[in-house]
């Protein structure tokens, strides 16, 4: 059954973004491995590191793009379920660090110890094995995604009352962990991180290995989201996001479709953090800022709501302008992300996948028109045009009626 639905799951266009996304993930940590630094395709260190990071937004953006492409819900404040997948990998990393820390305390860690912690919190139990935390990763943000849904869509709150909701869960997360009291790190965040399965995470290949974990991570995601998409449950949730009180008049749980692709997509935001944390070496507070799930708003609009791929493009494209931006121009990158969103607003409603497939169709039903001319003209040489033969009787003469002549 699962192999019928990837099948079925699959077209021209999937398949062309995975075997461009296989061949990044094969070619990238080679150049970086294998050739030299002296040769001319060398990818550095830093930028396996940097595109790895661009694949873990991909990931956030696809996530986002699930529910609010295929469900009408507008999150602002998908941060948080990044964040909380990214908080559980760093409290596994900060785990891992033992006497190696500042202070050397083989339980605590150092921000514990600086603030005369005792003992280790009972939520910090488990998390120096892997896969009780790969299991958080995956929890965390389920569960309160679970919660927040199952009151929220029971109440029957949509537009944009939904989306401010999700904008004040993620702002209350972003003030409850700057309180140092919640044994997070404060302010400071999670930092300072030695090995990820043993493994050196300032080693190039652990970046290497980081950097496709998060390309394979994005495939397996893109596929779940194209078979839930292509399937019956996809048909119904974009019968909810078209018309949500008709969906529900013909006797379809709405709160409940709407409560699986939230949960689904909350927790494919935290692997996206979890993978993002080690990468960049850091999570604090500031990941839960409700701006930075209004950015991810932006990457979704730019690619092409609606369309999976063009998610994956926007977050891409958007960040890698930003980096080049806040180095050349720092000033100058905040005006320049609301012009972009203004732009593709007014000129781009699709983003750029939609705009390309609207030209592309356009350009298809031309030829296909242009095609149909050339073959109605291409009569054999030297006859004659055919006439139309009238329904009720013989063919009419096209020879014009002769003039009247004036009465004698």
């Amino acid at each position: 059954m699962m192999t019928s639905l990837l099948f079925r799951a699959m077209d021209a266009k999937a398949g062309v973004f995975l075997a461009i996304l296989l061949t990044v993930i094969i070619l990238v940590p080679a150049a970086n491995l294998l050739l030299p630094e002296s040769h001319p395709l060398h990818v550095p260190t830093y930028a396996v590191t940097l595109m790895g990071k661009y694949l873990t937004y991909a990931l956030l953006a696809l996530s986002v793009d699930l529910v609010w492409g295929f469900c009408g819900i507008l999150s602002l404040g998908h941060a948080a379920f990044f964040a909380l997948g990214g908080y559980a990998m760093g409290m596994y990393l900060m785990r891992q660090i033992g006497t190696r820390g500042v202070y050397g305390d083989p339980v605590l860690p150092d921000f514990m110890v600086f603030l005369n912690w005792q003992e280790l919190p009972w939520y910090w139990y488990g998390f120096d094995m892997f896969w009780f935390a790969a299991l958080m990763v995956l929890l965390a943000p389920g569960v309160l995604a679970f919660v927040f849904g199952w009151f929220a869509f029971r109440s029957r709150v949509t537009g944009v009352y939904l989306s401010i909701i999700t904008q004040a869960l993620t702002y209350a997360l972003l003030l409850a962990f700057f309180r140092n009291d919640m044994g997070f790190g404060g302010n400071n965040g999670l930092t300072d991180f030695k090995d990820i399965l043993g493994f050196d995470v300032q080693a190039d290949t652990t970046r290497a290995g980081l950097f496709a974990a998060s390309g394979i991570a994005l495939g397996l995601c893109f596929l779940i989201c194209k078979i839930i998409t292509k399937s019956k449950l996809g048909k119904v949730l974009v019968a909810v996001r078209d018309a949500e009180s008709r969906t529900r008049f013909l006797g379809y749980r709405v709160e409940h479709y709407k409560l699986f692709v939230w949960t689904i997509s909350a927790m494919m935001a935290g692997i996206a953090g979890a993978l993002y944390v080690p990468q960049v070496g850091i999570i604090n507070p500031g990941e839960f800022a409700p701006a930075n799930s209004i950015e991810v708003v932006i990457w979704v609009a730019v690619g092409g709501r609606a369309t999976l791929v063009g998610p994956v493009i926007g977050a891409v494209l958007v960040n890698f302008a930003k980096t080049w931006f806040t180095a050349a121009l720092p000033d100058v990158w905040l005006f320049a992300l609301g012009a972009l969103f203004v732009v593709v607003t007014l000129f781009l409603p699709k983003g750029i996948v939609g705009a390309v497939g609207q030209g592309w169709s356009a350009l298809a039903a031309r030829r296909k028109s242009t095609s149909k001319v050339k073959a109605g003209s291409d009569d054999p040489p030297g006859s004659a045009p055919a006439v139309p033969v009238s329904e009720s009787g013989p063919p009419k003469s096209r020879m014009p009626a002769p003039d009247p002549q004036p009465a004698e």
